[in-house]
């Protein structure tokens, strides 16, 4: 592969596997609160005397249900905020609250009783917005924008001076640098596996952490422990369960961190522990791991940025293709199988809409990885879905590019009413 191109996939990795301890929405929050505390000059919670919180449709829609962690089983845009005030740690950006002591419990709380947080709907188009303006007793005043994505601080002014100017990210689905799935595979083929173990390496260990927590403990809705109950031990099914487990525990406060992809959490866990539990069942080592997972992780980073950061589309069907396509690729599948699999496995999930973080993306989850390696089941056994049959296209970066087309574009409408059916409308 050539170097310039071989950097641009290597860059993208270490742009999208970051840490997060907790759902990404409501810890954006807790960071761009942090950004503009600090920006005030910090002190004691019980300086600030008013907080206004702007955001867009989706922060609200993912941050209703879970609960935040380190809080102590709070939920909301309130909660998220005021923990962030509380820690005032912006350089910790997606770990932001993992500092949190037991005892900082009490002045979250306090916060929340002295009603000063107050939330708007944002009124405009971005996909990711969050504008957080306080006022400190002794009259200092500060604004922190966040933009684009989970950690792109827009903005950050103290008494209404600029102290930060960021970078403005477009929501247009078009990458900067055009991606493809036969790039992808060559990619992960040829890289060094130096360059990828401090990344994917680290994905691996630290996901199937929470995951094996999910499966230990009792969080959310337990899916992951009832499909290991119910199926058994089963590879096809195993994966699933503990993909579903490290949801169940990260939607429920678990207060371990997850390496993400494309700013979720879920579809960090979706993309990388199918794989892992297929590699173990196998018998693969390590570098085969990292490879499948790496290819994993860039096909699902190719299906989002067509559909963007926030939307009414199910992130996890992203990755479970990607698990999908890293078990083809892990079982011994060519490009041609793995291409297939995405294809076929897009064929079967493509309709699954985001309704909000909450306990069911557990299942969800489950569902994206049994139609990713349904996907790769069909194609080993002679089947395929074929141009012409609804969305597909000859070519997976064209079935990818359409269903990149229908998530962001037609279901904008959809986005709205989910969002309207949530909050009561």
């Amino acid at each position: 592969m050539e170097q310039t191109l071989y950097q641009r996939y290597l860059s993208l990795l270490q742009q999208e596997l970051i840490p997060a301890m907790g759902c990404t929405e409501p810890i954006a929050l807790a960071y761009c609160a942090a950004a503009a505390w600090q920006a005030a000059g910090g002190g004691a919670p019980e300086l600030a005397v008013q907080v206004e919180v702007t955001v867009s449709g989706n922060i609200i829609k993912n941050v209703k249900s879970v609960i935040v962690p380190n809080t102590g089983g709070l939920r909301g845009i309130e909660t998220a905020v005021a923990a962030g005030l509380v820690s005032g740690q912006p350089d910790r950006k997606l770990e932001v609250l993992a500092a949190l002591e037991p005892s900082q419990q009490v002045q979250i709380r306090s916060l929340l009783r002295r009603s000063i947080i107050r939330v708007f709907p944002a009124q405009n188009d971005e996909l990711l917005y969050i504008e957080i303006c306080l006022r400190q007793k002794n009259g200092g005043t500060a604004r922190a924008v966040l933009q684009g994505n989970h950690i792109n601080l827009l903005l950050v002014e103290r008494d209404g001076k600029v102290i930060h100017q960021g970078r403005r990210l477009e929501n247009s689905g078009k990458p900067a640098h055009p991606m493809s799935v036969r790039e992808i595979y060559d990619f992960a083929q040829e890289a060094d596996i130096q360059d990828l173990e401090p990344l994917v390496g680290r994905q691996i260990d630290c996901n199937l952490a929470i995951a094996q927590a999910g499966m230990e403990g009792s969080w959310g809705a337990n899916v992951g422990r009832t499909l290991r109950q119910v199926y058994g031990e089963d590879v096809r099914f195993l994966a699933r369960a503990f993909a579903a487990a490290g949801s169940d525990a990260r939607m429920s406060g678990c207060e371990m961190p997850v390496i993400i992809v494309s700013g979720s959490g879920n579809q960090g866990i979706t993309a990388s522990v199918p794989v892992a539990v297929y590699a173990k069942a196998v018998g693969a080592d390590r570098e085969r791991l990292l490879r499948a997972v790496t290819l994993s992780d860039l096909v699902t980073i190719h299906q989002k940025t067509g559909i963007g950061c926030l939307s009414a589309f199910c992130g996890a069907t992203c990755a479970g293709c990607g698990a999908g396509a890293g078990i083809a690729y892990l079982l011994g599948g060519d490009y041609k199988t793995v291409a297939h699999t995405i294809v076929n496995a897009l064929a079967v999930v493509s309709g699954m809409v985001c309704d909000g973080a909450k306990a069911s993306c557990a299942a969800k989850i489950a569902a994206a990885i049994d139609a990713g390696i349904l996907g790769y089941e069909l194609y080993c056994h002679g089947q395929e879905f074929l141009d012409g049959d609804g969305i597909i296209r000859k070519g997976v970066d064209n079935t990818i590019g359409n269903v990149g087309r229908m998530a962001r574009s037609g279901m904008r409408e959809t986005d709205r009413v989910i969002l309207d059916i949530m909050c009561g409308c």
